[in-house]
Formats: C-alpha cells, structure tokens, sequence
C-alpha cells in the first residue's frame, strides 16, 4: 500500500479522534459553539471511522444517537474491506 494512503488514514483517524475530544469539551461548557453532527460523521465516512469509534468510546460521546451508533462502526468496517483489498489485489 503506497504510504501516502497510510498517512492520510493515520490523519483522518487523528482527527477524527481530536474533534470527538474537543466537541465532548464542548459540550460541557454554556454558550460554546459545537462541531456539527454533519462534520463528525463525514470524517468517518472519509475514512476516520477508527478515530471517531475511539472517540466515541473514550469520552463517551454521541454513543446514544441511533445515526452514530450504526454508521460510525459501518463506515469503519467498509474502510477496513476496502483497504484489505487493496493490500490483497496489490499483491495478486
């Protein structure tokens, strides 16, 4: 796998773990203005599925909405496949 895909998915995970941690700090203080819903879950269907995941798990966060709930370890997994095959077809 060519380590410029490598870098952009340790990226996109890491930042997918870093807004899951700031929107969680958000959400704790009055009057701050919070990540929108639409940018957490685009950064997991960009490939920050991981990150987001760890997130959600690590500060407790948006794990009782139902979109988060499924779509998040969907996103996760269907990256996981896709990269798998890539690895595998590059090798063939």
């Amino acid at each position: 796998m060519p380590p410029i895909i490598l870098l952009y998915i340790l990226i996109i995970n890491l930042l997918g773990l870093v807004l899951y941690a700031l929107d969680k700090a958000k959400s704790k203080r009055k009057g701050s203005r919070r990540i929108p819903e639409r940018v957490l879950l685009w950064v997991a269907r960009l490939g920050g599925g991981l990150g987001c995941w760890l997130g959600m798990m690590l500060f407790r966060h948006k794990t009782k909405h139902i979109h988060f709930k499924i779509l998040v370890p969907l996103w996760t997994v269907l990256w996981v496949v896709a990269l798998v095959l890539m690895v595998r077809l590059g090798q063939a």
